[in-house]
């Protein structure tokens, strides 16, 4: 049996991947930290640990994301579009739009059947382009990270906000708080500002059904409630979306590891 991984080093996140058979047998997530190397060392091992395999039973490792050149164990590093692109197209093969919201960047990209990017864009260099705009929220609103989906969803009275800035809506924000406005109303308002851009990035592209979405960001049920009524459509989400890339790499290590035992 061929053991392969996926290794994909974020900005914000890392993951792991560990397939055989062209199943998922094991993953691994965990916060990327200011040490890459160390990181993918202790996701890789967390995830063969679940798998009760070690290295030395992988046959080939694929590398992604912003810290891929940080694996030392990696047999080639491939970027992250391709990888998302071929994790999307694994777990929902009609998809033809995906959507990537993580910790620095929004992608929008295009595939086409075999699961190839054919087109896409990447966020301005501003938090309030990515996942990093609610993190900075959250903590601005005391609120955790995890409870600010279902928490917008209470909202009945949205606050609009003027700014596409992550700075300038932090401002704001306090200001909004210390007019009284409730918290589940000021995050509704969030989402509402951070969908607008997405709808815009997917506008310039072009939308084609069905349309995914991954990503740290899909986690938040209400950034996804906000981006699916700014598209007028119902998107599709992972149940765990920020392993798409990860998963995506494992998958390419899959292709390579079938090669070299074909040519022996």
């Amino acid at each position: 049996m061929i053991h392969i991984a996926g290794v994909d080093i974020g900005s914000a996140f890392s993951k792991a991947v560990i397939m055989a058979e062209n199943k998922i047998i094991a993953y691994q997530v965990k916060p990327s930290g200011g040490n890459y190397r160390l990181t993918a060392e202790q996701v890789t091992k967390g995830a063969l640990t679940k798998a009760k395999l070690s290295l030395k039973d992988i046959d080939y490792v694929v590398a992604t994301g912003y810290g891929a050149a940080n694996v030392p164990f990696s047999r080639e590093a491939v970027s992250d579009i391709s990888c998302l692109a071929r994790g999307v197209h694994y777990l929902f093969p009609t998809a033809r739009t995906a959507i990537d919201i993580g910790g620095q960047f929004t992608r929008v990209f295009k595939l086409d059947k075999r699961g190839r990017a054919t087109a896409f864009l990447l966020s301005e260099k501003c938090a309030a382009g990515s996942g990093r705009f609610l993190q900075v929220i959250a903590k601005v609103l005391q609120i955790d990270l995890k409870d600010i989906g279902e928490l917008s969803l209470k909202s009945r009275n949205r606050v609009d906000f003027n700014t596409g800035c992550a700075v300038f809506a932090e401002s704001e924000a306090i200001s909004r708080i210390a007019e009284g406005a409730a918290k589940e109303d000021i995050l509704a308002g969030l989402h509402r500002a951070l969908a607008a851009k997405v709808q815009a990035m997917v506008e310039r592209l072009g939308i084609e059904p069905d349309c995914a979405l991954v990503g740290g960001g899909a986690k938040d049920i209400g950034l996804v409630r906000s981006i699916e009524e700014s598209l007028a459509c119902r998107l599709l989400t992972p149940d765990e979306p920020q392993i798409v890339a990860a998963l995506g790499a494992a998958l390419i290590a899959g292709e390579k590891a079938a090669a070299i035992k074909a040519s022996r």
